[in-house]
C-alpha cells in the first residue's frame, strides 16, 4: 500500500518518502544488482516463510524501537530466525530501556507502515535520527539477503556487501551484531 499524500508530510524530513521505484532507481544507479519479486501482503516471518517460494539467501526480521531515554530510534536487523528479547536485545545495544515504537513514529522516520519495516527504508532517514543495527549472522556466508523495498507486496534480494555500501552512502553507518555470543 503506498503512502498517501497526506501522510508524506509527516515525514521528519521534511521531504516525501522514497517510492519503492525511486528506491530500486538508487540502487541501480550506485550499480547495486537488485532482484524484485512481487506477492500478497506480508506481515510476518511465518507468512513470509510460507509465501517466499525458493528465494535463496537470507531473510530478516526488522524491529523499530524507541529508546526511553533521549536519543535515537533503533532498527534492529535480524536473521528471521534469531530469538532475543526485546530488553535483551537493546541491553546488548547499550540502550537500558525501551519500546516499539509506534506506527505513526515508523511513518515519520522510515516513511513505512507495519509489515514493510526495512533498513532500505532509512533511505527516508535522516542520519543520526536512527541507528541501525545488524545481526552478523544475516550477513554471512550468503549471497543474497531479502528486503521489503519500502511495501509489503514486494521482496528485494541484493548482496550483504552492496546493503552495507547503500546504507553507508545515504549517512547510516551499520552497527554489525554479534548475537551468537553471551552478554
Amino acid at each position: 500500500m503506498q503512502i498517501t499524500e497526506a501522510e508524506a508530510s509527516v515525514l521528519s524530513s521534511g521531504h516525501a518518502p522514497e517510492t519503492p521505484e525511486g528506491l530500486l532507481a538508487r540502487l541501480a544507479s550506485m550499480g547495486i544488482v537488485a532482484r524484485t519479486v512481487e506477492h500478497p501482503p506480508l506481515y510476518t516471518v511465518a507468512e513470509s516463510k510460507a509465501l517466499r517460494g525458493s528465494l535463496p539467501g537470507a531473510h530478516a526480521k526488522n524491529l523499530f524501537l524507541k529508546p526511553k531515554a533521549p536519543g535515537p530510534y533503533l532498527l534492529a536487523v535480524l536473521e528471521e530466525d534469531r530469538q532475543i528479547g526485546v530488553n535483551a536485545l537493546l541491553r546488548r545495544l547499550g540502550v537500558p530501556r525501551g519500546q516499539f515504537a509506534s506506527a505513526p513514529e515508523l511513518l515519520a522516520e522510515l516513511g513505512v507502515r507495519p509489515g514493510a519495516v526495512t533498513p532500505l527504508a532509512l533511505v527516508n532517514a535522516l542520519p543520526g535520527r536512527v541507528r541501525v543495527a545488524i545481526d552478523r549472522a544475516l550477513l554471512e556466508g550468503v549471497e543474497t539477503v531479502h528486503f521489503h523495498p519500502l511495501v509489503n507486496t514486494a521482496t528485494t534480494a541484493l548482496a550483504p556487501q552492496d546493503l552495507l555500501r547503500f546504507l553507508r552512502a545515504l549517512g547510516h553507518e551499520p552497527e554489525l551484531l554479534d548475537l551468537t555470543a553471551g552478554p
